[in-house]
């Protein structure tokens, strides 16, 4: 009997794509990827210059597939990382530009000369008369147009030849016949006129060739301009890594100064005071307050300090760390932020597959309309016995313009740079969107679902009121009972050390110490015999506690045994505490038309009452993990759910939601299940990510619109010949700044 060797689970790699520049671009590189056998699914981001694609290895291969790409005239290399691939987009802001500033110099001086020479001859001259200027003015043109269309057009025409060799078409393919019909009509144009084909000099467009040149590469340096504000938030994330780091090389000898890529796990790395810490590790010696606002979202610095975890790219402030090494490459936190971030950016949301169908087709569709354009002008001019040469310069402004207006640029754009913005809003606030379908459901929830434990409250316990008997003081009973658990590994008996300590309050050593497992412990502190624990374990030694009535904390009772005798001394309560921002985040939620709900595995009377302090009347309680899934499909009978959480066990209901909203402190299980992550841990980042996600929705709505107006409306005015080439390049190049800067104003309302 043979065994087939087990299948591999599928594979997702990120590859950089250089050339794309419209949305038919996209559709383009898709398709040559999803032609190769094994590849389940490729999407291409156009603002990010990025193609995700996942597939079989059994079947195809990473360098397979950046061929294929390459082959489809886009080339193409697998991402060897973060750096690689965005620190590199200044490349192509500088090439754009020398071709805009070269095109306008071409351009511009000529067309104000013969405008200006238009204005003082207008209405002076006659057919014939003034031929040497006229002569003049228009060789002028043709020398200055001749360089444009040679040195400006020459990425144009490299990129339309590109795409017609692979049979496909692009922006430039309509640029390059715009161009060139433009140029090429007034060529032959003037060369009639000069043979004296024709006695009046018709209408040339050499001006308007270059000028659609050097506007279009203007474009296209303001779109890369922008593009890269939009994707700023990963290269700020980028910087905060440290380049290098002080490793110990042996001993406890004087560090050196390392490349951060050179180190491997368990090295030992120095940090100085008001140094980036350079990579994840363990504090093994040293103590320091910490910025850790990168990540947790907070402006106070916390304490760290031996045995505490420390996360690459904080800011170390007053004191001296020594770390060792933890996670390092794209293990490390700061490596996943930027993985996330950039997942969301590259993938799609429902609305953009929309513009992407339309625009696979929107090339050939302009070319057969400018096609229609020209025979019906053709047709119509030869009927109403039009001068010859007329005609044909009609048929060339009308065709040209069509052409040149319809490009697709804004209706590429429109969607992935509005999410570029929002994304990259969202990893500054902490709000990490692993999954863009995220953006398009959050704005349409209408009940929030909130886990307690972790969530609204911090999922530690501790010390909330002291219930003295007798004569003795809050300090003593906190003194006798933290020193009693001071060998207890109990999350209780941690609770209360933690809580004396926090009050200076001294603790002895007990001299004895014996564990009684579920109930407490008795130990001998200060020569006095102490039982800390439940009331059963008090019961079992005659001590009778405080009646007390259910409230849904929890209740240390602290006892004395004498010589035949016990003494009750108090009761220690304890409760999960409400982080100090939760009721406010409710009401947030509640403000914006929510309805918040608790959903808790933990006792009725504890999620009760955690409900009542935060302002929500919806509790349901006692829910275990699978009955917290069937929950939450009851309430989307009702409407869109959102369910927040942190823990294992909230894992099924993040994924029956139909959004999981994952606290960044809780478990990589919840986090992976989630569609947001709130890194900061905080429950006033839910309205936030919400209220971010309907920003960015109306922003690529409003986008939409534009684009789609703007061909809706040009494409006719400019084949009933009422816009000429020139302000047609111009109204196109207009269309994508004012999508992009639509996106990019997105940001600017955030910040203020």
């Amino acid at each position: 009997m043979s065994l087939a060797a087990p299948p591999h689970h599928p594979e997702e790699a990120t590859f950089t794509v250089n050339g794309m520049i419209c949305a038919s671009c996209v559709a383009h590189v898709e398709k040559a990827a999803r032609k190769l056998p094994g590849v389940q699914s490729a999407s291409v981001s156009l603002a990010g210059g990025r193609a995700t694609v996942r597939f079989d290895p059994d079947q195809t291969a990473p360098n397979r597939i950046a061929a294929a790409i390459t082959d489809a005239g886009y080339p193409s290399s697998a991402a060897t990382g973060p750096h690689h691939d965005h620190l590199k987009k200044t490349e192509p802001d500088t090439s754009w530009f020398w071709r805009a500033v070269a095109g306008i110099a071409l351009w511009l001086p000529v067309e104000l000369i013969h405008w200006i020479h238009h204005a003082l001859h207008a209405g002076m001259s006659m057919p014939g008369m003034e031929q040497s200027q006229l002569d003049w003015i228009e060789w002028l043109a043709v020398v200055s147009s001749s360089i444009a269309i040679v040195f400006v057009g020459s990425a144009f025409y490299r990129s339309a030849w590109s795409a017609m060799k692979h049979r496909t078409s692009n922006m430039d393919t309509l640029i390059a016949i715009g161009a060139t019909v433009a140029y090429g009509y007034s060529a032959i144009a003037l060369l009639g006129y000069l043979l004296g084909s024709w006695h009046l000099l018709p209408d040339l467009y050499f001006m308007e060739a270059s000028g659609l040149l050097a506007l279009i590469s203007l474009g296209h340096w303001l779109e890369a301009r922008a593009r890269n504000s939009a994707g700023g938030a990963i290269r700020a994330l980028l910087d905060l890594s440290p380049a290098t780091a002080l490793r110990f090389t042996s001993g406890d000898g004087q560090p050196m100064e390392v490349p951060v890529s050179s180190l491997t796990i368990g090295d030992r790395v120095l940090v100085r005071p008001g140094d980036r810490i350079p990579i994840d590790g363990v504090v093994t010696d040293g103590r320091s307050s910490v910025d850790e606002s990168m990540i947790s979202g907070e402006p106070l610095p916390v304490l760290r300090a031996a045995g505490d975890a420390v996360i690459g790219g904080t800011v170390n402030q007053d004191g001296r760390l020594t770390l060792r090494v933890s996670k390092i490459g794209s293990q490390t936190a700061l490596a996943q932020i930027i993985k996330l971030v950039e997942k969301a950016q590259d993938s799609k949301p429902p609305i953009q597959k929309l513009a992407d169908q339309i625009a696979a087709v929107f090339v050939p569709s302009v070319l057969a309309i400018a096609l229609l354009t020209g025979i019906a002008w053709f047709a119509w001019g030869t009927g109403h016995h039009w001068e010859e040469a007329r005609t044909w310069s009609a048929i060339a402004k009308a065709v040209c313009s069509v052409l040149i207006i319809a490009c697709p640029c804004a209706l590429g754009l429109a969607v992935p740079v509005s999410i570029m913005v929002g994304t990259g809003i969202g990893a500054r606030q902490g709000i990490l969107i692993r999954d863009i379908d995220a953006i398009q459901r959050a704005e349409k929830i209408r009940t929030v679902l909130l886990d307690k434990t972790g969530t609204i409250t911090r999922g530690k316990p501790a010390v909330v009121e002291v219930q003295c008997a007798g004569e003795i003081s809050a300090n003593e009973l906190l003194h006798l009972a933290a020193s009693a658990e001071q060998y207890s590994e109990h999350p209780l008996g941690k609770a209360i050390i933690s809580h004396a300590k926090t009050l200076g309050i001294k603790l002895t050593d007990p001299s004895s110490f014996q564990n009684e497992p579920g109930d407490g412990v008795r130990s001998m502190v200060d020569g006095r015999s102490l039982l800390v624990g439940s009331d059963a374990l008090l019961a079992r030694h005659g001590v009778t506690s405080t009646p007390r009535t259910a409230d849904g904390r929890t209740h240390v009772s602290v006892a004395q045994l004498g010589d035949g005798s016990a003494t009750f001394l108090g009761t220690i309560v304890l409760a999960d505490e409400i982080k100090p921002d939760s009721a406010a985040a409710v009401a947030a939620l509640k403000a914006m038309g929510l309805h918040v709900g608790l959903l808790s595995g933990d006792n009725r009377a504890a999620a009760e009452a955690v409900a009542k302090q935060v302002g929500i009347e919806d509790v349901q309680a006692e829910v275990k993990p699978d009955q917290k899934a069937k929950a939450v499909e009851r309430c989307r009978q009702s409407g869109t759910v959102a369910m927040v959480g942190d823990g294992i066990n909230d894992a099924p209901a993040l994924a029956a939601a139909d959004l999981g909203i994952a606290i960044g402190a809780g478990s990589d299980i919840a986090k992976e299940t989630a569609g947001i992550v709130l890194v900061g841990g905080s429950l006033a980042d839910v309205s936030a990510a919400i209220d971010l996600s309907r920003a960015t929705m109306r922003t690529i709505r409003q986008n939409l619109f534009l684009a789609f107006v703007y061909n809706v409306l040009a494409i006719p005015l400019a084949a009933f010949g009422l816009l000429n080439p020139l302000i047609a390049a111009a109204a196109m190049a207009l269309s994508d700044v004012t999508v992009i800067g639509n996106a990019l104003r997105l940001q600017w309302k955030r910040r203020g």
